[in-house]
């Protein structure tokens, strides 16, 4: 595969170096001059130094072919943004993944159709959160293209859903329940599967859908 690299920080150079190890061939694209000189001389001459959000850099680096994929992992939002319409709409690129530095950026990414991103801070905040659940939800998964998230509660000893089969619950007509572990032993949720005080249920539903499971859960 041929895959284009913007932006040569932690990040780039990183991923840079995996995708090489793969096999896979590489150009990485790097504006400041101090940092692509500490390139080149890590990567020799895979290395380009230019401003990716230009056409006739990101053209020098080989979009024309075009690349299976262009990482978009500067430190700007708005420059890995412009990247990835580049590359998108500009060169038909079959994928553009992009970095968000921001996450209250990121619903401009999904307005303009950058849906495969990621998001180091949010990523972290998801683990906090897991750790220490708010009301006793915890968002696993964000299908954003999908229009679906993927959450996980667990059953109280109090909690409505306690002692009722599946089958037996009031969710909301977007939600289905996808597993219940039970003492870390994991089983799909079926109509007579039931739920017991512990357990750890995982649903699939619409956002906007989390205070109605909540109710219908964990009260």
């Amino acid at each position: 595969m041929y895959l284009i690299v913007a932006g040569g920080g932690k990040v780039g150079a990183n991923v840079a170096s995996s995708l090489l190890a793969m096999g896979h061939e590489v150009t990485l694209v790097e504006q400041r001059r101090d940092r692509f000189e500490a390139l080149e001389e890590k990567f020799g001459p895979i290395a380009l130094h230019g401003d990716a959000t230009e056409v006739h850099v990101l053209e020098r680096a080989g979009i024309n072919r075009p690349p299976d994929i262009v990482f978009a992992v500067t430190g700007d939002d708005e420059d890995n943004l412009v990247i990835a319409q580049i590359a998108k709409e500009g060169y038909g690129v079959p994928k553009a993944i992009a970095r968000v530095n921001d996450p209250r950026n990121q619903q401009h990414f999904d307005l303009l159709g950058i849906t495969q991103t990621v998001c180091a801070t949010s990523g972290i905040l998801g683990l906090v959160e897991h750790e220490v659940p708010q009301h006793g939800l915890v968002r696993l998964l964000e299908l954003r293209q999908e229009g679906l998230e993927v959450v996980e509660m667990q059953i109280a000893g109090n909690s409505p859903a306690a002692g009722k089969r599946v089958a037996g619950l009031s969710l909301p007509e977007d939600v289905r329940l996808v597993s219940v572990t039970r003492n870390g032993v994991g089983e799909i949720a079926v109509g007579q599967t039931v739920i017991r005080p512990g357990d750890r249920v995982i649903a699939i539903l619409k956002p906007g859908l989390e205070d109605s499971l909540r109710r219908a859960l964990v009260g």
